[in-house]
């Protein structure tokens, strides 16, 4: 299949005409168009890169662990490095990405310029092509008119040809009228040449616009295609070093020993190998513990009263509340 080409697909029958000429312009617009919002959207993607590589940044430096020791202390100290590397590495994302912003902001100022000098030159030659398209219009009807005229002139001498009187006038109003004929054909053929001439070189100014507006827009395809290209890359390594990153926090969780942690800390920070010796009873009238305890009891017992008789002996006799004489109230 054979490759279509602009400058074999936007003419149109108008001599004055500009629509297929217009029709490439608002095609370049859109595309320049489209380069803005790529470009707007890398920027507006780098500005999350960049307060997400600093949030990661200040959540880096908040404190925690700082109680811990030994491997689980070294495997935290390792999460936070690791995590600040991330952020580094987001930073230097959003950094990249403005890069190419940039790259495709000056590619579309690049193409902009172009195409002004190009659209300036069409621009003057099409004002030139139209403005002598209409002088040769013009000089094509007073041509015309002149024909006419010089016809009606000649038709006069023809029928007054017996009139001697009025031939001589007759003839010099025919002779005028051919001279003004003459005039008008040579002004009218001279108009014809120079739009002749002008047209050719619109056609090919035409064609050479066609040409640079080819290339620009297959430029301006490969360019968007190559950035978006670039910006997935970099998204995509961006995830590998993060997880090359986060897999130093894996290995180091993987030397992390809960068994070590726990010596580690029992030998750091032991108090002894012995429980404290039991709390004993210590009665308040012992002779350990006060002196005049023996005036009144030695017993060892818990309970300051000495301990009652068995009732069921013979010889302690009890009251009971059955008895007659039986009463609280002592006497």
């Amino acid at each position: 299949m054979a490759y279509t080409h602009f400058k074999d697909n936007f003419w149109n029958s108008d001599p004055t005409g500009t629509v297929g000429y217009d029709v490439i312009i608002q095609h370049l617009n859109d595309g320049r168009r489209t380069c803005k919002e790529v470009e707007e959207f890398m920027k507006a993607r780098a500005s999350i890169e960049d307060k997400y590589a600093k949030d990661l940044l200040g959540l880096s430096r908040k404190v925690f662990g700082l109680n811990e020791m030994n491997t689980l202390k070294r495997s935290l100290d390792m999460f936070k490095l690791q995590i600040e590397h991330v952020g580094q590495t987001h930073l230097q994302l959003a950094q990249n990405m403005r890069d190419e912003a940039k790259k495709l902001e000056d590619f579309r100022e690049r193409q902009k310029d172009a195409k002004k000098k190009v659209e300036f030159q069409m621009d003057s030659l099409h004002k030139q092509k139209v403005l002598q398209f209409r002088r040769t219009l013009e000089s094509k009807k007073a041509y015309e008119q002149k024909c006419r005229d010089k016809e009606e002139a000649d038709q006069n001498v023809n029928r007054n040809a017996n009139n001697t009187r009025n031939i001589e006038k007759l003839h010099s109003k025919a002779l005028q009228a051919k001279q003004n004929a003459d005039e008008a054909d040579r002004v009218y053929l001279q108009n014809v040449t120079s739009l002749a001439k002008i047209r050719n070189e619109w056609l090919n100014e035409h064609a050479n616009a066609c040409e640079v507006f080819e290339a620009q827009a297959k430029e301006r395809i490969n360019t968007l295609r190559n950035t978006v290209w670039t910006h997935v890359n970099q998204l995509s390594q961006q995830c590998v070093t993060s997880d090359e990153l986060y897999e130093e926090v894996r290995k180091s969780l993987d030397q992390c020993d809960i068994k070590e942690d726990i010596e580690y800390f029992i030998h750091l920070r032991r108090t002894g190998d012995k429980p404290p010796a039991p709390v004993l009873y210590e009665n308040f009238y012992s002779s350990d513990r006060n002196p005049n305890a023996g005036q009144f009891s030695k017993s060892p017992l818990p309970n300051r009263r000495a301990t009652l008789p068995d009732p069921g002996t013979d010889d302690v006799i009890y009251s009971t509340l059955q008895e007659p004489g039986y009463s609280f109230i002592q006497f």
